[in-house]
């Protein structure tokens, strides 16, 4: 429990000098300034990750790295569906900062449900190990589908969304960073409260898979909330940091659906182990965030080389267009000089 509390204290310290320093005030956020927030909580977690294996052990410290990765992995997902609430609400480029740091909050706390839930079912039940794994390898399916189709739909409001939209009053106008103002002597809330709330619950809607992927790199609830607060409080920065990048990345459904797929057939593995006689192999650690680490490696390689490959593609197209079109003209040049000498 003092382990517990310290760390709920310590991450709230590190918020609201993430807030004050670089989220009070509304303006656009830079390349400088989101890459180097994006580094301090990356060394943040590298630290805690160390402080595990000094004060812990191997195995904490392990399991720690194998989940923060994944759900990094996982997160930088979130953000394509991010860019597309963004510019549903057409929220300002000033307050996005804004929405972004409330939103991942709100993500956190039900996560933290999530994790609880997830925690109390697994110990309390061995075969939640099956659901959990057949989940990941039917949503490791899902993505390499969905990529292969090149789906890219626009974001729609969910159940829950267009509930609170319809009976809540609210307003479509922006009142700076004001959540909820008095109008006509009645309270209304703005965009902001709207599109956090739409923010968060999204977020709760990826933890989906996000939460049983890390169950399957550790039981331990500490771990698994600690991986998962890290790799959520980088994201807002994550998100100005890469935002133009995440068009190149077009293999990034096939790497995430590897590691689902992979950590699904773990959860599998274990579960026999548990529940059967059967001796069964079980994957290590330190395995796991080998093959994480390794599909990241690969998918963002052939992903960038992917993307230079089609702008290399479209500029050689753009210059044949031109070509033609030039001798089209040329063309239809020589056609007029020749219809004059014969007049």
């Amino acid at each position: 429990m003092t382990m517990w509390v310290l760390t709920v204290v310590g991450l709230c310290v590190l918020i609201a000098a993430d807030f004050f320093i670089g989220g009070r005030k509304p303006h656009e956020v830079s390349m400088k300034e989101a890459g180097t927030w994006s580094l301090v909580w990356i060394v943040l977690a590298v630290l805690f990750g160390i402080g595990l294996l000094i004060w812990g052990d191997g195995q904490a410290s392990a399991e720690f790295f194998a989940g923060y990765i994944t759900e990094k992995s996982l997160s930088v997902d979130n953000l394509f569906v991010f860019v597309l609430i963004m510019a549903k609400f057409s929220v300002p480029s000033i307050y996005q900062p804004r929405v972004l740091m409330i939103g991942v909050l709100i993500a956190l706390i039900l996560r933290a449900v999530f994790i609880a839930v997830g925690a109390a079912a697994i110990n309390a039940f061995a075969w939640v190990f099956f659901i959990f794994g057949a989940f990941l390898i039917w949503t490791a399916w899902k993505f390499i589908q969905e990529a292969r189709a090149g789906e890219q739909e626009d974001w729609e409001p969910g159940r829950v969304m267009q509930a609170i939209q319809r009976r809540v009053p609210s307003t479509d106008q922006w009142h700076g960073t004001k959540m909820i103002i008095r109008e006509n002597g009645k309270r209304i809330v703005t965009p902001m409260l709207i599109v956090m709330v739409a923010i968060g619950l999204t977020d709760v809607l990826f933890a989906v898979d996000s939460i049983p992927a890390i169950f399957g790199l550790t039981q331990d609830p500490y771990i698994v909330f600690t991986a998962n607060a890290f790799a959520l409080m980088g994201l807002r920065q994550l998100y100005f940091l890469i935002v133009g990048l995440l068009k190149k990345l077009v293999h990034l459904s096939y790497g995430l659906s590897v590691i689902l797929a992979f950590i699904g057939v773990k959860l599998v593995l274990h579960g026999l182990h548990e529940t059967t006689s059967l001796h069964v192999p079980e994957i290590t650690i330190p395995v796991s965030l080998g093959v994480i680490c390794g599909v990241l490696v690969i998918t963002t390689i052939t992903s960038l080389i992917a993307a230079k490959k089609a702008s290399q593609a479209g500029v050689e197209k753009d210059e044949r267009a031109g070509e033609d079109e030039t001798a089209g003209q040329d063309e239809a040049a020589r056609k007029d000089q020749e219809a004059d000498r014969r007049g």
